[in-house]
């Protein structure tokens, strides 16, 4: 069976345009393009093209599906497993935040007072969605649907009293280093105390710790480049650098 490209767009609801730049970029190539130049798509392309679109809904940008569709190790049925668990996440998250807009809608008409505990629930799930549209995507790259899920359970158990000291711990973080820069010295307590400060700050959304993925997310920090504008424009220009030299000392 084949598919003219007027087709797929009529089956998948993808213009004939986008198509082409699928096939330019090197994403979704037609089975054969006949001798008059027109493109002929199978049905593996129809399938690969709603692959496409699933991660797209995912949020995933297209490199980032390009790279996942080229792994030689790829499996279409281990795939949809994971976005299986990934959208149903999605879903109970979306489902909270709905719940929490519609109690707060009924508080501000004066028929119900929100409990500070629903109050706060909200400000843990606008963290998560901050955090998951920013780095999700890297994050799932690098570490894997199971352990995106842990953290996200682990964050949404926090309660009010850990969430702030959270804060704290962060905001103590960056001040720390501020201090750092001025002695720049990696063997001294000073940048012990901001090891032991970073790593109890990610134990807040880390079910469990291990030193090698501390180094990981360090790692992070230089590679890419919004990591480092957020600790150099919170703690000082080079302090991304600085973390990152003394979690690969310390962890």
């Amino acid at each position: 069976m084949r598919y003219s490209i007027q087709k797929m767009s009529q089956i998948s609801g993808v213009s004939g345009r986008t198509l082409r730049y699928y096939d330019q970029i090197g994403l979704l190539k037609p089975k054969e393009i006949t001798d008059s130049g027109y493109r002929q798509y199978s049905e593996v392309e129809v399938d690969k093209l709603q692959q496409i679109l699933l991660y797209k809904k995912m949020g995933l940008k297209l490199q980032a599906i390009k790279l996942i569709l080229d792994n030689p190790n790829y499996n279409i049925l281990e795939a949809l497993e994971e976005q299986k668990k990934h959208l149903l996440l999605e879903k109970d998250r979306l489902e909270e935040v709905i719940k929490t807009v519609d109690k707060t809608l009924v508080s501000m008409k004066g028929s119900y007072e929100m409990t500070n505990e629903e109050k706060f629930k909200g400000l843990k799930e606008e963290r998560i969605r901050m955090n998951e549209e920013k780095y999700g995507e890297e994050i799932r790259q690098k570490y894997g649907e199971e352990v995106v899920a842990a953290s996200v359970k682990q964050q949404l158990n926090l309660t009010e009293a850990d969430f702030e000291d959270m804060q704290a711990t962060e905001e103590l973080l960056l001040h720390k280093l501020t201090e750092y820069l001025v002695v720049d010295e990696i063997a001294n307590p000073l940048a012990q105390e901001i090891f032991n400060l970073h790593k109890k700050w990610l134990q807040f959304s880390w079910a469990n710790y291990q030193a090698e993925a501390h180094k990981g997310v360090a790692m992070m920090y230089i590679s890419d480049e919004r990591f480092t504008a957020y600790y150099d424009e919170k703690s000082g220009v080079g302090s991304a650098e600085a973390l990152n030299k003394i979690i690969q000392y310390y962890a």
